[in-house]
């Protein structure tokens, strides 16, 4: 099995600053791509920003220039820092992880729970 956990999620001014973190732990041969997607209340789940094991980056341009995704490969681990947050920018972000199990195995999604955004205007 595949456990993936956000962390860093809250409340902050427009204007303001947060910075996420998640975590892939369990069974785990090699991770591909890592991503941060969100949904906002009423709304269809988006991409936010991706990252490939070799550090190529790709974003929605909803968020270029505000938001940085980062990586540790050697800890399974995923960060997105997020600046000038705006209230468009409140939803639930969740964490992605396309994982390989094993040497043979093919790629799986996994998922985390999420963690809550909230900018107030």
């Amino acid at each position: 099995q595949v456990q993936v956990v956000e962390s860093g999620g809250g409340l902050v001014q427009a204007g303001g600053s947060l910075r996420l973190s998640c975590v892939a732990s369990g069974s785990i041969f090699s991770i591909n791509a890592m991503g941060w997607y969100r949904q906002a209340p009423g709304k269809q789940r988006e991409l936010v920003a991706t990252i490939t094991n070799i550090g190529t980056t790709n974003y929605a341009n909803s968020v270029k220039g505000r938001f940085t995704i980062s990586r540790d490969n050697a800890k399974n681990t995923v960060y997105l820092q997020m600046n000038s947050l705006k209230p468009e920018d409140t939803a639930l972000y969740y964490c992605n992880a396309k994982v390989q199990r094993s040497i043979m195995s093919q790629l799986y999604d996994y998922w985390g729970q999420g963690t809550q955004v909230t900018v107030s205007s």
